[in-house]
């Protein structure tokens, strides 16, 4: 095993740093990757008795979120050691390397329906639902829900920056999206440098971040008494997101299967499980992350609702131009986006206001998605007509 000594910036003490083979033996790998391996045998089991096969079901469903739990909290110590190690912040770490890696699903939801539009024209209402609906759930449901198990101190530098920035993204996806009814290539090549260009500015302006967040230097100093290398923490990260992937998917696919064998309308089951499920890792991470790192968890929602709109839909662009076809066109314009809209004012209103996350508010937030449930309900039984 491959052992390195360094000298702490901050204490002046020599700080013994353990390579992957130490890694190899951390708890917290082995039992993901035994729970990994038992969900995977697991799954390919089926029975033709209806009640053994949702007994299957459910013991697949509890597995897969366990392994999303041990993976996230696997996850976001990578994260955290990365940001230590390279000197930034761990709101830029979540704003960046956690937002995108939590936004695969969506990226990868997006981009499949995107190259097969051409088959089912439909499949671009579920590019651009999936978009809507996981900010719609990640700003409220998500966050609401991460803020009752742990109100949130919020930072004014954060608000500026990359609030203000997540609704400006929000808004011109929709303004490109009104205009000719359609997004073109050239539009989703735009949102894409949009993209590009506040990373690289975010990356560029890490030091004044961090120089803002003076708690680091405590938290630093509490942590450097023992570290990884940076290839072990960049391991943790790539094993840790996978494997958080990779459950959440399974615990989606089991869930609508239960779903579905009990007679739960496919719309409720699309208007929930759908949006919910590409959140799952962002819900997860930020859940774990609240515990340990307060930047990663705002910085991981915040930072996926930015990359969302701005890449996700971007990419999918660029695949194949996007219009929503005509039985969808109302619903999404005069309910989904401004429910989404409206969501993200009000979060961002919340956080202004004192600069700290209380419960009350995450129950709001909750209630908020809660109600947003009811009028696609209300509008699918014909009772609310756009």
């Amino acid at each position: 095993m491959k052992e390195e000594w360094s000298l702490s910036r901050d204490m002046g003490e020599p700080v013994k740093e353990q390579g992957i083979g130490a890694l190899l033996q951390w708890n917290a790998l082995l039992i993901s990757f035994a729970l990994f391996v038992t969900l995977a045998l697991l799954s390919g089991i089926t029975s033709e008795n209806d009640w053994t096969h949702m007994w299957i079901l459910v013991l697949l469903i509890i597995l897969a979120l366990a392994l999303l739990i041990t993976s996230a909290d696997f996850f976001v110590e990578g994260a955290k050691g990365l940001a230590r190690r390279a000197g930034m912040a761990e709101v830029v770490i979540g704003l960046t390397i956690v937002s995108i890696g939590t936004s695969l699903p969506e990226i990868l939801v997006t981009a499949t329906a995107s190259a097969s539009s051409g088959n089912d024209p439909a499949l671009m209402d579920l590019a651009v639902g999936n978009i809507y609906g996981s900010v719609l759930v990640q700003i409220t449901l998500v966050l609401g829900i991460v803020v009752a198990f742990k109100p949130l101190d919020i930072r004014p530098a954060w608000l500026r920056r990359d609030g203000l920035l997540m609704l400006f993204s929000i808004i011109i996806l929709t303004a490109l999206l009104w205009e000719g009814n359609e997004l073109s290539r050239i539009e989703g090549a735009i949102l894409c440098s949009i993209y590009a260009l506040y990373i690289v500015w975010l990356l560029s302006d890490t030091d004044k971040i961090r120089d803002d967040e003076l708690e680091m230097v405590d938290e630093i100093k509490s942590t450097t008494e023992f570290s990884w290398t940076g290839t072990a923490y960049f391991v943790m990260v790539v094993i840790g997101l996978a494997m958080a992937v990779y459950s959440a998917n399974e615990l989606v696919k089991h869930a609508c299967e239960i779903a579905y064998k009990l007679d739960v309308p496919h719309a409720i089951v699309g208007s929930t499980m759908s949006g919910l499920g590409t959140s799952l890792p962002e819900l997860t991470v930020a859940m774990v992350a609240v515990r340990k790192s307060q930047g990663v968890a705002i910085g991981t929602l915040i930072g996926s609702n930015i990359t969302d709109p701005l890449l996700s839909i971007g990419i999918a662009a660029l695949i194949s131009p996007i219009s929503l076809t005509e039985q969808s066109y109302d619903l999404t314009m005069y309910l989904i986006i401004p429910m989404t809209l409206i969501g993200v004012s009000v979060c961002l209103l919340m956080m202004w206001t004192g600069f700290r996350f209380s419960r009350l508010e995450g129950s709001i937030l909750i209630g908020f998605y809660l109600l947003f449930l009811i009028l696609i309900e209300l509008q699918r039984q014909g009772y609310l007509t756009i």
